[in-house]
């Protein structure tokens, strides 16, 4: 009903033109033609649209994540500015060398974070100042997970483990599949409404991919060491939904 209203609304646009082109002698019989013209595509379209189906399939696929990123660096407080910012960067020297040490390659470890300032006691009275500097380290061997973390926090009390995450490396796989899923949903779906309605279901018309929900990375927070002897991936889960047109025969 909406394609029709639209179609006659754009045949009346079309007859008015005709009326006024067409003159005195031949406007209403123009006018009248093109009415019948615009009536007549939008029963074709409603005709066309009774021999097609539109269906939305869905498809998830759940995979392991195979890297973890371990969020950790230092924190020094010292009376001395400059002497926070030496410790501190000594300490996250000591840091990387024992990240390197588990298997973490150089090209793994980052900086991500590098402050000085000063805390108060009571505004301007400065009680010390705080340096800090962290690093973020790619773990592709889960296996040595553990390991990595304890060998970060046996380099001291400078040490902060500000929390982790997991992700799947190439999510391709796991995307190819559900979307393999989401199809064969949408062809399932599709059949049997063409059997309900006493129709047989033919070729694909028209096709397009709605949503795609890519594996988000598991986080956790700064207490991750303390609760767990051992850190779990889980696992992450990708979903495609794809709308598919077919025909009716």
């Amino acid at each position: 009903m909406i394609k029709l209203s639209h179609i006659t609304a754009a045949g009346a646009a079309v007859a008015a033109a005709v009326f006024v082109t067409a003159g005195p002698l031949g406007g209403a019989a123009s006018a009248d033609t093109a009415f019948g013209t615009a009536f007549d595509t939008g029963r074709t379209v409603m005709e066309e649209n009774r021999d097609q189906v539109t269906v939305v399939g869905e498809g998830s696929v759940s995979s392991a994540p195979d890297v973890m990123r371990l969020n950790t660096g230092v924190e020094v407080r010292h009376a001395s500015a400059s002497q926070a910012f030496a410790e501190a960067r000594a300490a996250a020297a000591r840091l990387t060398t024992a990240l390197r040490g588990v298997g973490v390659a150089a090209e793994d470890l980052r900086t991500n974070e590098l402050s000085l300032g000063p805390e108060y006691e009571t505004y301007p009275k400065v009680s010390a100042y705080r340096a800090a500097q962290g690093v973020e380290a790619v773990v592709r061997d889960l296996e040595s997970a553990d390991r990595v973390i304890e060998a970060a926090v046996a380099v001291g009390e400078e040490v902060r483990l500000n929390g982790l995450s997991f992700e799947v490396s190439d999510s391709r796989g796991a995307l190819g599949a559900a979307r393999d899923l989401a199809f064969a949903d949408a062809r399932a779906r599709a059949e049997q409404y063409a059997r309900l309605a006493g129709r047989r279901l033919g070729r694909v018309v028209a096709i397009a991919e709605e949503n795609v929900t890519p594996p988000r990375p598991v986080s956790y927070g700064a207490g991750f060491a303390a609760e767990k002897a051992s850190v779990s991936p889980g696992q992450q889960t990708v979903s495609v939904s794809v709308r598919v047109v077919y025909g009716l025969d």
